[in-house]
């Protein structure tokens, strides 16, 4: 909004600071994180009354996790407000990227409170049924793949080799829309733990601040042999308020958590990291970037096909973070663990725009 205001005076004076991405990025942080660290008080104990028993906690866990009985969910609702905000504010609002992928992180998210919601009213863990779920995060995946790549190629790239991108066509919107959804459930499959999802989000959103950045600015995409994908650089905002909003919330979940972002959280930002990789055109390397949560939702895959099997698990517990508890490990030795190794492969994840 401020960036069309400033557009339409012609950005007279100091206004033209609003022409630079840099500037309007650095500005959503502080405006995300400002926004969350000022809700947050209120907003949690606001969700404290509302909620009463507050998340209810799994029987069959970790039998530390019992402690946890009472704290409130849905937390994720102050993240959305924060994002929202900070968004609305900063951001090129007539860039089609950035309503795909706001309307992805704001879809999910309901999605996501629906299932809150349905949890806390009915004091269980099982909440929206998972076809019902899967289903409405597929077709807002699948609108949001279409307005993307409507504004982009339909060619797939791929990490380490610049000269291989095949044109999948259509397909390219259902591998889009797979890559969202899959991306969405694998951050809600990692919030089991205080601050386990949150820092490794911030973590993926840095990395990805800066792929769509390079990826909007033709020099350097024609330099590195990346996509040049005009327009994309916005989402480099985008990444920021991720990064604030984030930021403010652990502020209040960090061990012991005093709120949980519940689906409502989780779902928004994996579908968002999902939307923003998808715009940049860098799908397969949110694997790598994203490869804590990979490996979190591929331990219960794991975990479920060969229990079915053979009636024997893999692992002592999934996701794979309970498994690590189970042999011993304190909960904030997991999690202070789970953000280094994120951190690794998000480097990892950033040299491949090097290594081509």
């Amino acid at each position: 909004m401020l960036y069309l205001i400033a557009y339409h005076l012609g950005f007279p004076s100091v206004l033209n600071l609003f022409r630079y991405l840099s500037f309007r990025t650095g500005a959503a942080v502080a405006t995300a994180l400002l926004i969350g660290l000022l809700i947050g008080p209120k907003f949690i104990g606001w969700l404290r009354v509302r909620q009463g028993k507050g998340q209810p906690i799994r029987t069959d866990g970790p039998q530390t996790h019992l402690a946890k009985r009472g704290t409130p969910t849905m937390g994720g609702l102050m993240i959305l407000t924060s994002l929202m905000l900070s968004l609305l504010l900063w951001m090129d609002l007539s860039n089609p990227f950035v309503w795909a992928c706001m309307f992805v992180t704001f879809g999910f998210g309901m999605i996501g409170f629906l299932d809150d919601y349905d949890k806390v009213r009915k004091a269980s863990t099982a909440g929206v049924s998972g076809k019902v779920r899967l289903l409405g995060e597929f077709a807002i995946a699948g609108i949001a793949s279409w307005i993307i790549l409507s504004q982009s190629s339909t060619e797939l790239y791929v990490p380490f080799f610049s000269w291989i991108h095949p044109d999948l066509g259509y397909f390219y919107i259902l591998f889009a829309a797979f890559t969202i959804v899959a991306f969405g459930n694998a951050v809600n499959l990692t919030d089991g733990l205080d601050g386990l999802a949150t820092m490794p989000v911030v973590i993926a959103s840095m990395a990805f601040m800066l792929i769509a950045y390079l990826a909007g600015n033709k020099v350097f995409a024609t330099y590195l042999g990346i996509p040049h994908i005009p327009g994309a650089g916005e989402l480099a905002i985008f990444c920021g308020a991720m990064i604030g909003a984030g930021l403010a919330f652990l502020w209040f979940n960090a061990p012991p958590a005093a709120v949980f972002m519940g689906d409502t959280g989780s779902l928004a930002l994996g579908g968002a990291l999902g939307a923003i990789a998808v715009t940049a055109h860098h799908e397969l390397v949110l694997g790598i970037i994203g490869g804590l949560f990979v490996i979190e939702a591929l331990s219960v895959i794991i975990q479920v096909f060969f229990f079915k099997r053979t009636g024997k698990r893999v692992f002592k517990m999934a996701p794979i973070h309970h498994h690590f508890e189970q042999l011993g490990w304190s909960e904030p030795t997991v999690v202070i663990r789970f953000w280094i190794i994120a951190f690794v492969l998000a480097l990892a994840g950033l040299a491949t725009l090097k290594l081509r």
